[in-house]
């Protein structure tokens, strides 16, 4: 009997075991970070997403409006039609992201890296870059009017019919950008580098030329 009792007990205890209902496991669930789903059109406004891993994340139409993304990792991160607008981005790592017209307005992207990041139309009217790195940033058509990028890496940038006047460019290097039809009227170019870059069409009407190299002659 003993030997019986044995041999039944692990069989009615695996019984027991499959007759429980088993868990939800939705394979394609979100990531979650301090409460913000990381997936495309997620409202995670004034989310803390400090230092936060986002690399090759879908983040397209994601309300991130005032988060503090500081020091996160976004490299090949999605941010399309993004709203960033007064979000916390400094000493982030966009290298490669796309930002296409995503909404940057106000934000702080100083010290931030966004090498080659691909963003036609960009909104980002009164941003700071001070200090970013935005080496062959793809930036046709984006708005930057009123930015401070003093100090910043723009070199061999795309700025083809982009928007930077009243913006702060002191000391920027933007040698072998694309300045093709750029508006830089009224812009601070004191002591920037231009050396290289494309000017044809552009406008740098009313603009501080200070100590600029490579800035064009006859605007006086």
């Amino acid at each position: 009997m003993r030997l019986l009792a044995c041999l039944l007990f692990p069989l009615s205890a695996l019984a027991f075991a499959t007759s429980q209902p088993a868990p939800d496991v939705d394979d394609d669930a979100a990531t979650v970070i301090a409460g913000c789903r990381i997936e495309p059109d997620s409202q995670c406004p004034n989310a803390d997403l400090r230092g936060a891993d986002l690399r090759n994340q879908d983040l397209t139409r994601m309300n991130l409006s005032g988060a503090n993304l500081a020091g996160a990792d976004l490299r090949h991160a999605k941010l399309d039609l993004a709203n960033l607008q007064q979000a916390h981005l400094n000493g982030a790592d966009l290298t490669r992201a796309s930002l296409q017209q995503a909404n940057l307005r106000g934000a702080d992207l100083s010290g931030a890296k966004l090498v080659a990041i691909q963003a036609w139309g960009l909104f980002a009217q009164g941003a700071q870059w001070q200090g970013a790195d935005l080496t062959a940033a793809y930036l046709e058509f984006a708005r930057l009017s009123g930015g401070k990028l003093h100090q910043a890496n723009l070199r061999a940038a795309d700025l083809e019919m982009t928007w930077l006047s009243r913006a702060d460019l002191k000391g920027a290097d933007l040698r072998d950008a694309n300045l093709q039809e750029v508006k830089l009227a009224e812009a601070n170019l004191e002591d920037a580098d231009l050396r290289g870059s494309r000017q044809r069409f552009g406008n740098f009407q009313g603009s501080n030329m200070a100590g600029c190299k490579g800035c064009p002659g006859g605007w006086d």
